[in-house]
């Protein structure tokens, strides 16, 4: 997640927040990686149940409109297309800011809410 989150940065998990308030486009999530669930990943969610993710020369859409991503800084966005794919009912598309080489839902596809573990909220420095 660089720029946001560097290596041996320790970030806070707020576990409950999704108790009482939904997920939100742009909450940086940690969830159980989808391909090795004994792994946790931290990216930011992009696209909600029943919307329609599509990437086109780097720039993301969202139900055809574009996506304003001023957290993803030019040196790592990715030019790259990809979809149109629709989330299925309770699953979420994620990314990675470091876009030029993040392992996210264009690997792995939707992450479903139930291995969502929480928002990231605050982090320290090693």
């Amino acid at each position: 997640m660089a720029p946001l989150l560097c290596d041996q940065e320790r970030i806070f998990i707020n576990r409950f927040i999704y108790h009482f308030e939904p997920i939100e486009r742009g909450d940086v999530v940690v969830f159980w990686y989808p391909l090795d669930r004994t792994k946790s990943f931290i990216k930011r969610i992009v696209a909600l149940p029943g919307e329609t993710v599509e990437i086109r020369r780097g720039m993301v859409y969202v139900n055809g409109d574009p996506l304003p991503e001023p957290y993803v800084p030019s040196q790592y966005e990715d030019v790259m297309d990809f979809g149109p794919m629709r989330m299925p009912s309770d699953s979420y598309f994620v990314m990675g800011d470091h876009r030029i080489s993040s392992n996210d839902s264009r690997v792995f596809g939707p992450v479903a809410s139930r291995f969502i573990s929480g928002r990231a909220c605050s982090r320290t420095g090693p």
